[in-house]
């Protein structure tokens, strides 16, 4: 009884499976072998001629159930396996995989034949395919695929506005691929040195933000440099349609979220088309939303070139930020504006977070659920809401994770003890 069979009435060891599939892969590959053999045969003899199709690929694809191009490479294999004796032998007992056999005829000839089968049997199938594609790119017909891939190259841009999302599909040459990624592990890296990303901002997440960063630095000439940073044309300017009465907070329509359109109004390369209800345009632009330079230069030296934010010290790809914004009659004035990163402008337009202003007109930050954002950060003792006799027996024998709660996650840890939030703290 074979171990496959055998296995269905008792357990076998590892070391049986092991073996199983090991022999079961090899008589895989010798099977191949002789498939490719009767494949290279009929294709020879013409024999798809008498199914009235073209070539022996499509004869394949079809009566062997095979995707076109898995039936195109086979076919090329069959036919190089021909001058390969070496390599031939070695598949037909088994030794080499498909997959080596594979890459290894693209390249294999009767000179480095025994060489490249040596090293196909020492060590695994990726590493061939490694190996082979530098042996190809090495070679100066290689000419051929470099002109190919920069034929090919490609940028699609599509547009998905019931998710609300834009698909960026490029296809470059490898070296201009690795450009790219070059420079979005560069405007990456920048940015988390600046602002570290929360830790459940996914791999991906922070590529796309890497990507807007390094099109908003080449959009505003030198990289959101505070001193030289120049406004773009208007052929770089992106129109935005929205209707006047849905900036004012009543019904209306708009081309994105709206909170989003205000955050891009407040000091963005876009321009909002504002509209009447029959789709009229009212006016075209509003530059007076538009910050001067002279303006937008003493914002960031009242603000140190730094983001308003508490705890935020991120100097790159800021905003200015109108608090009233320019829709309800905000003004563009040094005292309406504040500098904001990428980030925490998206947080106080599209993330609920609120700009308030103290009885001395100092603006303090709220988050959604009402409580305000302290300069210096939260204190385990403000997150807890108990009388003042009780604190030193709390502070003495605290529940558990409250006073030393996981990094990143006191908010979590303290809300089933905030009883209502604290007051904001004001500095005289």
């Amino acid at each position: 009884m074979s171990p496959a069979n055998s296995a269905r009435t008792k357990p076998i060891s590892i070391d049986e499976l092991d073996h199983a599939i090991v022999s079961c892969a090899a008589r895989i590959n010798a099977a191949t072998y002789e498939m490719l053999l009767l494949v290279r045969q009929f294709d020879e003899r013409a024999g798809f001629l008498q199914w009235g199709l073209d070539n022996c690929a499509e004869w394949l694809a079809w009566r062997c159930d095979l995707s076109l191009v898995t039936a195109k490479e086979k076919l090329r294999t069959a036919h190089a396996l021909k001058s390969l004796p070496a390599i031939s032998g070695a598949f037909s007992e088994g030794e080499l995989s498909y997959t080596k056999v594979r890459e290894l005829t693209r390249v294999a000839n009767r000179d480095n034949e025994e060489n490249l089968l040596d090293f196909a049997l020492r060590t695994t199938a990726t590493i061939v395919a490694q190996r082979c594609r530098e042996l190809r790119m090495g070679d100066e017909a290689s000419i051929d695929t470099a002109a190919r891939a920069f034929a090919n190259r490609s940028l699609r841009i599509r547009r998905d506005p019931y998710r609300g999302t834009m698909v960026v599909t490029v296809e470059l040459p490898m070296e201009s691929g690795e450009l790219l990624e070059k420079a979005l592990d560069k405007a990456r890296d920048d940015e988390v040195l600046e602002t570290p990303d929360p830790a459940d901002t996914s791999w991906s997440a922070r590529q796309a933000d890497a990507f807007v960063n390094m099109v908003t630095g080449f959009l505003s000439g030198t990289g959101n440099d505070a001193e030289n940073n120049t406004r773009s044309n208007d052929n770089y300017l992106v129109t935005i349609h929205v209707d006047q009465s849905a900036l004012q907070g009543k019904e209306g329509r708009s081309a994105l979220p709206i909170e989003t359109v205000k955050r891009l109004c407040c000091d963005g390369p876009a321009v909002a088309l504002i509209e009447t209800e029959k789709s009229e345009p009212l006016s075209i632009g509003r530059k007076s939303r538009i910050i001067p330079k002279a303006i937008e230069r003493a914002v960031r030296a009242r603000d140190n070139n730094c983001c308003r934010f508490p705890g935020c010290h991120n100097h790159r790809f800021l905003h200015c930020h109108h608090v009233e914004h320019w829709s309800r009659n905000g003004e563009t004035s040094l005292d309406n504006l504040m500098l904001l990163c990428t980030k925490h402008h998206t947080l106080v337009h599209e993330g609920g977070f609120r700009i308030e202003t103290d009885f001395q007109d100092n603006w303090y930050f709220v988050r959604p659920d009402g409580i305000a954002v302290p300069e210096a950060g939260y204190h385990s003792r403000d997150m807890l809401d108990t009388d003042a006799e009780d604190v030193s027996t709390l502070y003495n024998n605290p529940p558990a994770g409250v006073l030393n709660p996981p990094a990143g996650a006191l908010l979590s840890v303290a809300e089933n003890f905030v009883k209502e939030p604290p007051a904001p703290v004001y500095l005289h």
